[in-house]
């Protein structure tokens, strides 16, 4: 058993590492254990904050390929959208509100790619060449959920497909994962889908636009939430551009950076 240590910055204290140790149980197949899995997961939240490739990480931190391989066997499994459903209902819980939220919000962002890899395309409102992350959010900035898919899809299309997926996790989850959502606010660019939303999931879509007499700066109301939280995710470097070469690792970086994030949110 190696003894729990703090090596660089990006690292789980140890009060950080027991509120998700349950996720990731012990090798069960017999063979000691050359890694605790908090040195793995340590290890990928490296790669995440610093934007550093998996083959230049530090000695300190397992093998490379031993990191990757078991990022990409939780990513398979869905693991770090669990985690991160769980995360976001203590966080709304020790804010004082229900886990479930009632309201969201949602936007895009469109973010340049590297190298390849699929569903690729250009934003031509914004000459971006690459994809788009959709962003659902609380009212506190938390991810919802996340969908990246090629940046030439336009922004009520890709809504659109963002809440079917919302809607079909509510769907079909047994505990029926935020039932409560009733309001969705956006931006004018969703005002296309604004029946289709009402009719196909039931939800209010309100677009919050922006007045054609002000000039300059203004914050809008609601709106400003998932900024913020475009803001907070572009301190971790692997998302400045998007190096992943599926579209699920892109989203599998977006939920370890909210993950890291509440981690310390609820262990204050």
């Amino acid at each position: 058993m190696t003894t729990f240590t703090q090596t660089y910055p990006t690292d789980l204290k140890y009060t950080e590492w027991q509120l998700i140790s349950d996720y990731f149980p012990s090798n069960t197949f017999g063979r000691p254990q050359k890694w605790e899995r908090w040195q793995i997961i340590n290890a990928i939240f490296y790669v995440n904050r610093t934007g550093c490739q998996w083959r230049m990480l530090p000695v300190n931190y397992p093998p490379w390929p031993t990191v990757y391989y078991y990022y990409w066997q939780w990513k398979s499994d869905g693991l770090w959208e669990q985690i991160n459903e769980a995360l976001v209902k203590q966080v709304r819980k020790k804010d004082g509100r229900n886990e479930q939220p009632s309201a969201a919000v949602i936007d895009s962002q469109s973010v340049k790619t590297s190298e390849g890899g699929e569903e690729r395309g250009v934003d031509v409102h914004k000459q971006t060449p690459g994809r788009k992350r959709h962003l659902v959010v609380d009212v506190l900035g938390l991810v919802l959920l996340v969908l990246v898919h090629s940046a030439s899809i336009q922004d009520g299309a890709g809504g659109l497909l963002t809440l079917q997926k919302l809607f079909e996790r509510i769907k079909h989850n047994l505990h029926n994962r935020y039932c409560r959502l009733k309001l969705i606010w956006a931006d004018g660019g969703y005002t296309s889908i604004v029946e289709k939303v009402r009719t196909q999931f039931g939800w209010v879509l309100e677009i919050v636009k922006r007045s054609d007499d002000v000039k300059g700066f203004k914050v809008l109301p609601h709106r400003w939430v998932v900024e913020r939280t475009f803001g907070w995710l572009g301190r971790y470097r692997r998302l400045a551009r998007d190096y992943e070469h599926t579209t699920a690792s892109s989203e599998s970086m977006v939920y370890i950076a909210s993950i890291r994030r509440m981690l310390k949110m609820v262990a204050t």
